[in-house]
């Protein structure tokens, strides 16, 4: 399923309103392009923090961080930037909302629980209380709500 370009940018808006994110100066300065790239890396270094480093606190920020930056690529795409975490939430559960409006409750369902496990991996970071295996599902799970949220939501994934 793929979604109307201009649902996704009107959920966009809403989960920023929620959040009383508005636009600031210097945010047409703020580019997907970039925040994408930092996704990118932050997945790489998910990775490597776990499976080189055994650093689990780092591999749960990184893995966060892929997630967070990928709401934020979608955002910019339609037009918006984040500024807070509470935003990105509020984003989330807007992105959400257009799965469980479109029928698609199952999906709604995932993108939520997913996003709840990628910021327990952030809490993760500062708590340091998470086993190996517990990281490594969180970091693989971080990995492929990223990936659906692309596929669902990116401008030349949805439908105009």
């Amino acid at each position: 399923m793929t979604y109307d370009a201009n649902a996704v940018a009107g959920a966009v808006a809403r989960g920023l309103a929620a959040a009383n994110d508005r636009p600031r100066p210097g945010d047409a300065h703020k580019s997907a392009a970039k925040y994408a790239a930092m996704s990118a890396d932050f997945r790489a270094g998910a990775w490597r923090h776990l499976r080189v480093d055994a650093d689990l606190p780092q591999a749960s920020n990184k893995a966060w961080g892929m997630v967070a930056e990928t709401v934020k690529t979608i955002c910019a795409e339609h037009g918006r930037v984040i500024h807070t975490h509470y935003s990105i939430w509020a984003v989330v559960r807007e992105l959400a909302g257009l799965a469980e409006a479109a029928g698609d409750e199952e999906t709604a369902a995932w993108i939520s629980n997913s996003f709840g496990r990628a910021r327990a991996l952030h809490a993760n970071f500062y708590e340091n209380e998470e086993s190996s295996t517990e990281v490594a599902y969180g970091v693989a799970l971080s990995e492929q709500l990223s990936d659906r949220l692309y596929e669902l939501f990116r401008p030349e994934q949805t439908t105009h």
